[in-house]
């Protein structure tokens, strides 16, 4: 793994942080260990080394969100997600140490993500007013549990399957509910039939459980750091807030609940609140 250089002079940051940019550069042990897949694209994922490892690890910060930092071959390693709606070009995280704070740049290639036209209940296109009242009131507790920082790093960023069965392509695609456009999707869904246990895809704590308007009954577990997945749609939720979880505990059943075409698994993927390519971290996928 090569090593980062310091900014020689204030004035001279910004030359230094385009040096510091070492996507891909990272060794393929480094890759092949906790790491995910690199992909700089809107939905990625960016490696940036940041120096070889001292007493403690920088604080880095996109925008104003702390990013995961991981020890991996004897250097700090930042690992950035990339938000959907990013946009091709220069991007740059902030890096705190003792020794003062410098910006660290790198680049974000574009990336096409298709079209994916579906048909839903019209209640979850247009939502009636009491409906649009739920989904208000609900906002905020999601949000709550969406900005979980814990600051014990994740021990591996590499996922089981939390479901076996086909897996669509369709992170980050467009959606069009009953001719009318929405957000990209921002998960993957996995086809499974109703009933068929869900299980953690790693070591975690439950953050979240519940039934959304959208989401359907839902389960977040946080990994550490700002490292967290999301299991939507379930037809049945079997743990509870603040529980502990290893890889493969059962979180509950597959269902149809929420804006819902029929029995699978949404599951996502965030890192400092973007939401990622859950491709990028499942074991024999990277």
């Amino acid at each position: 793994m090569r090593s980062s250089r310091h900014p020689p002079a204030p004035s001279a940051r910004a030359t230094a942080g385009v040096a510091l940019c070492l996507l891909f550069a990272l060794s393929p042990a480094a890759r092949a260990g906790r790491l995910p897949s690199a992909r700089p694209v809107p939905g990625g994922i960016a490696l940036l080394d940041l120096g070889p490892v001292g007493e403690q690890p920088p604080t880095v910060l996109r925008d104003t969100r702390r990013v995961l930092v991981l020890a991996e071959n004897g250097h700090w390693v930042a690992v950035v997600g990339i938000p959907l709606a990013a946009h091709a070009g220069r991007e740059s995280v902030s890096v705190r140490t003792a020794d003062g704070t410098r910006t660290v740049t790198y680049d974000v290639a574009a990336r096409d993500y298709p079209t994916q036209a579906l048909k839903v209940a019209p209640k979850h296109v247009d939502l009636a007013p009491r409906d649009l009242a739920r989904y208000e009131q609900e906002k905020p507790r999601l949000e709550t549990a969406l900005a979980t920082w814990s600051e014990a790093p994740p021990p591996t960023l590499e996922l089981r399957a939390p479901v076996p069965g086909p897996r669509s392509s369709s992170f980050g695609s467009r959606r069009v509910f009953n001719g009318q456009g929405r957000n990209p999707h921002t998960g993957m869904d996995i086809a499974a039939a109703e009933g068929e246990p869900v299980t953690a895809a790693a070591a975690g704590r439950v953050v979240d459980s519940g039934d959304y308007f959208f989401n359907g009954r839902t389960v977040i577990v946080d990994h550490g750091e700002g490292f967290l997945t999301l299991y939507c749609h379930l037809s049945r939720i079997d743990v509870r807030p603040g529980q502990a979880v290893v890889p493969g505990t059962r979180l509950g059943l597959v269902g149809s609940t929420g804006r819902a075409t029929g029995p699978h698994l949404h599951f996502s993927v965030m890192l400092n609140r973007a939401w990622v390519d859950p491709e990028l971290f499942l074991a024999g996928e990277r």
